[in-house]
């Protein structure tokens, strides 16, 4: 039934959050924007619409119906031992998160794919729909390392179509601007990645930029001391996006978005 309704099901929680996020951000604001809200949002859906219909034919396969393929003929790590449904599920959604921190952290070492990744970090500002712009590129390159770890670990469809709609939900709220007590922060940092948390990894200081990669499980950034608790210059203050890209011009249109990667920076 689950994977009957995957589409349904993931649309209407990502509807739901980016709203809530985007409400929450509007009405009690972590900074103010430069860029501002409208003219970045509408760029961004743009670019994830252009993204969706594009990957339906350039992804054949998705991660359910890989999951399922692998999952009913019993294979994966997952099908060669017995174990309890629940556990299973845990175990899987661990692996799977821990194996896309990993790709996030290639993604900004390995030089051709921080060509792709660095239209993420080019946002000038950050808010609930930062966490959706991703160039093409990237997206496709992520799918085929999800798909491999999918196709290893040998997870069930329900558990794949968990963990996607939870990182995709996990994803926005940790790239929102909104404003969050500090003691709440403080304490949902040792459950899920917050949005102070994650914004510290989209400063304009390198060594900031290093840090804090994770999208929801925030212990492997601390397991792998990477974990940076506050930006140098303070959360108000710091400096978000990238240092040879400051122009919005070049930031926030869909045109330069799209041949970001192809541009000659380092």
């Amino acid at each position: 039934m689950l994977s009957e309704h995957e589409s349904t099901i993931r649309l209407g929680v990502f509807a739901t959050v980016l709203i809530t996020m985007g409400l929450a951000e509007w009405l009690a604001p972590r900074r103010p924007l430069v860029v501002g809200r409208w003219p970045r949002w509408g760029v961004h859906l743009a670019l994830v619409a252009l993204n969706n219909v594009a990957s339906r034919f350039l992804i054949p396969l998705g991660a359910v119906a890989v999951a399922t393929r692998v999952h009913e003929q019993g294979g994966g790590l997952l099908g060669w031992v017995s174990l309890p449904a629940g556990v299973e599920a845990v175990i899987a959604f661990v692996l799977l998160d821990f194996g896309i921190w990993s790709s996030h952290v290639a993604f900004h070492f390995v030089p051709w794919l921080w060509r792709f990744h660095r239209v993420h970090h080019a946002d000038l500002d950050l808010d609930v729909t930062s966490g959706i712009r991703f160039h093409l590129g990237e997206i496709v390159v992520s799918a085929g390392f999800k798909l491999a770890m999918i196709f290893l670990l040998g997870p069930s469809p329900g558990t794949v179509i968990a963990f996607e709609t939870l990182l995709n939900a996990a994803s926005l709220f940790s790239h929102s601007n909104v404003r969050l007590p500090v003691p709440l922060d403080r304490l949902l940092r040792w459950i899920v990645v917050t949005p102070d948390m994650h914004r510290i990894h989209h400063s304009v200081i390198v060594d900031e930029t290093n840090s804090n990669y994770g999208f929801f499980i925030p212990w492997w950034d601390r397991l792998f001391r990477v974990y940076r608790a506050d930006p140098a210059a303070g959360q108000l203050d710091m400096t978000i996006g990238l240092a040879e890209y400051r122009d919005p011009r070049q930031t926030n249109r869909l045109p330069g978005i799209l041949r970001m990667p192809f541009e000659k920076h380092s």
